[in-house]
């Protein structure tokens, strides 16, 4: 038993041509659109923010996916520059693509006076949403796959798609389904952990952040395809670490939630609560002192 890998690396509809990896992707951005939108909004915003910061996310995160996968992997470019452009044959870094988002929407959420923590925790589900949805394109592609094995699920490599010291090789590990499921895991994860506790501003990113480093980490680990290394070591799973870390650090010792963004969560007072039980420093007087006759002033209860 195997995982057979598709025949080509192209959807044919009629006499137009669409890219798997390309479509792959844009329909992990829709569907991490539609769930964040839904967040946003379910939060008090309205449709239109939810959108206008949707478009800005995904312009920067895929213009900063790219340049991080570049640089990662710069070797693979050498001598051949003008295919750093080609996004559609594959090469996008989910890392490069958050912090380029996350800097875009900092300066857009300042401008318009909201809290960043609002927009990373609507977030937070919605980019392992997409991301399940987006790794799919590395199986058409028959690209970042993992060690040889012959377990059930192994996955079946074109021998023009193996690397030469696999050549006799014929099955892999589909690294692109285990972090499929570990995203789709994770998704669930984070909605139940919003609903179930009570967490700072900011702590249900924290917790995406740590949740896919963890996972993205093991699966670094059996992955076969060409990575710049530092150290002898996946110059990705040095930026797991580091992300493990920062997270793990941001979530035990982080400080509490904007002051502001507390201040609009807690319950509006009753504007009438005041006229209804006006406080008063004078002592209630005695049930057996005379009231006096003079008039008394309006919009003062004589209820007691």
């Amino acid at each position: 038993m195997s995982i057979p890998s598709p025949g080509s690396d192209s959807l044919n509809i009629g006499s137009l041509e669409l890219r798997a990896y390309g479509l792959m992707i844009a329909l992990g951005v829709l569907a991490a659109a539609w769930l964040f939108h839904r967040r946003f909004v379910q939060r008090g915003h309205s449709p239109e923010l939810a959108g206008s910061i949707t478009v800005w996310a995904v312009i920067a995160g895929l213009i900063g996916s790219r340049i991080y996968h570049v640089i990662t992997d710069w070797k693979t470019y050498q001598g051949n520059w003008g295919e750093v452009w080609q996004i559609w044959e594959g090469g996008l870094g989910i890392t490069g693509g958050v912090v380029a988002a996350a800097a875009v929407i900092w300066v857009y959420a300042r401008q318009k006076g909201i809290p960043m923590s609002k927009i990373a925790d609507s977030a937070a589900p919605a980019l392992p949403l997409g991301q399940a949805i987006g790794r799919w394109g590395n199986w058409f592609n028959q690209e970042l796959y993992g060690r040889p094995t012959d377990l059930p699920w192994a996955l079946e490599i074109d021998p023009e798609n193996r690397r030469f010291q696999y050549l006799n090789d014929e099955t892999f590990h589909p690294t692109f389904l285990y972090e499929c499921i570990w995203n789709l895991a994770l998704v669930g994860a984070l909605l139940w952990a919003g609903k179930r506790f009570t967490l700072k501003p900011g702590r249900l990113f924290g917790l995406y952040v740590l949740g896919y480093s963890l996972g993205r980490l093991w699966i670094e680990f059996i992955r076969v395809d060409y990575a710049s290394e530092l150290a002898g070591v996946r110059v990705n799973i040095w930026v797991m670490l580091a992300l493990i870390l920062g997270s793990a650090a941001y979530l035990l010792y982080g400080r509490g939630g904007d002051s502001d963004e507390e201040s609009e969560e807690e319950a509006p007072e009753d504007p009438s609560s005041d006229e209804l039980t006006p406080e008063s420093d004078e002592p209630t007087p005695d049930a057996d002192e005379p009231v006096s006759d003079e008039p008394v002033a309006e919009n003062v209860s004589l209820e007691t």
